[in-house]
């Protein structure tokens, strides 16, 4: 049975995510105690985890940030903060996806349920290789010489598919549909705040122009 984690702070909405997940199949965790949520993760080990922003003593953002220190599984945001300026720092510090209160039941469920399958898909090579760079495709990291870093799933699925086809330029539009499988539910905007964030990583590892934009077509390992 696949598990959610559950970080909101409102009893109610708690409750109500508890009960909805429970009755799709999923183990909810529900955490009620606050002080120490990235170790409860750790303990807990779940599949995916729904986040909320505004927390009591840490805000979701810098929670997020930790998390993605010690874990790879998909991180949600379900938050009633909805500018666009809140839901890219999300994306930025890790977020894989990012809903807005209140929310809509089927879109939420959608959401968790693309987000665990494309955590759970993996190609037949636990590592892909190509120039000089090693991508761990079960332990989600990346790493060049001695250097590795975490990825997000996003980041992951992103750069596996460019190391699928080295030299290939890869359209956004199959890049957005490796991701998230219907189209319906991204705009170009988060694959670019992904690709982003995936180039910081890549910079960390000494290989900042690995992946090349080819302006009007995608982008090329």
């Amino acid at each position: 049975m696949q598990q959610v984690m559950i970080i909101e702070d409102d009893p109610a909405i708690r409750e109500e995510l508890k009960l909805l997940l429970k009755n799709e199949g999923y183990r909810p965790l529900p955490v009620e105690d606050f002080t120490d949520i990235a170790g409860q993760a750790a303990q807990w080990g779940p599949d995916l985890i729904l986040l909320d922003i505004g927390l009591p003593g840490r805000d979701g953002f810098s929670l997020c940030a930790g998390l993605r220190r010690s874990v790879s599984v998909p991180i949600i945001f379900v938050t009633s903060r909805d500018s666009s300026l809140d839901e890219i720092q999300a994306l930025s510090l890790g977020g894989d996806d990012y809903i807005t209160k209140p929310y809509n039941v089927p879109v939420l469920l959608a959401r968790i349920k693309a987000a665990l399958r494309r955590n759970g898909n993996s190609s037949e090579a636990e590592v892909l290789e190509t120039r000089g760079l090693r991508l761990h495709l079960t332990r989600g990291m990346v790493s060049a010489g001695t250097k590795s870093v975490l990825l997000t799933r996003n980041e992951l699925q992103i750069l596996a598919c460019l190391m699928g086809r080295p030299g290939d330029i890869v359209p956004r539009a199959e890049l957005m549909e490796t991701l998230w499988d219907n189209q319906i539910y991204i705009d170009d905007n988060t694959l670019s705040v992904n690709m982003t964030r995936l180039r910081g990583k890549l910079e960390e590892l000494g290989l900042p122009d690995l992946i090349k934009t080819r302006r009007g077509m995608g982008y090329q390992l």
